[in-house]
């Protein structure tokens, strides 16, 4: 089992930044990749970014010039920095880890909401 921990949601301005972090543990052998997706109200949870073990990363149109994932300073943890946030990117967000040998796991979420 893996477990996924995320913090650092809240509230901010359109403009502002935030900073996600996730932390996974548990029986954890390879995670494959670690990433972020989010639901914002009455929308489906759609994808927002991820990185590799390798280090390659990737994100969603909609966030790329803004968001950047990274790798933690701590074995397994990965963050988001959010920059010139949007009203449109409130949402919960969800840490996600895919290991290829056990499959995918999820965070419990975390709250971010951008006021107008």
């Amino acid at each position: 089992q893996v477990q996924l921990a995320e913090s650092g949601g809240g509230l901010v301005q359109a403009g502002g930044s935030l900073r996600l972090s996730c932390a996974a543990s548990g029986s954890i052998g390879t995670i494959n990749t670690m990433g972020w997706y989010r639901q914002a109200p009455g929308k489906q949870r759609e994808w927002v970014a991820l990185i590799t073990s390798g280090g390659l990363t990737n994100s969603a149109d909609s966030v790329k010039g803004r968001f950047t994932i990274s790798r933690g300073n701590a074995k397994n943890t990965v963050t988001l920095q959010m920059n010139s946030l949007k009203p449109e990117d409130t949402a919960v967000y969800y840490c996600h880890a895919y290991l290829r040998s056990a499959g995918d796991y999820w965070g419990q979420g975390t709250q971010v909401t951008v006021s107008s």
